[in-house]
């Protein structure tokens, strides 16, 4: 019953007179959409730029360390035949 009653009000509120729009505010979201897709677009070029670099980071550090190799014996082995 209170649902019926709530729903019948927010039809009374929809069904009646609209409030007057200013002729700006559609100029106005235009503006901000565009700038907010730019800050978008900004932001995933520099998103892109940093992955990069640090992909290209992370490829030269394994070029000169090379990881995959053991490491090199702290001793050396004993000389037999001398």
């Amino acid at each position: 019953m209170r649902a019926e009653r709530r729903e019948d009000r927010v039809r009374r509120l929809l069904d009646g007179p609209h409030p007057a729009v200013p002729p700006e505010l559609g100029i106005e979201a235009m503006r901000r959409g565009a700038r907010r897709g730019r800050r978008r677009a900004r932001a995933r070029r520099l998103l892109w730029l940093v992955l990069s670099v640090a992909f290209l980071a992370f490829a030269v550090w394994a070029g000169v360390e090379q990881p995959w190799n053991p490491p090199p014996a702290e001793t050396t082995p004993p000389l037999d035949g001398w």
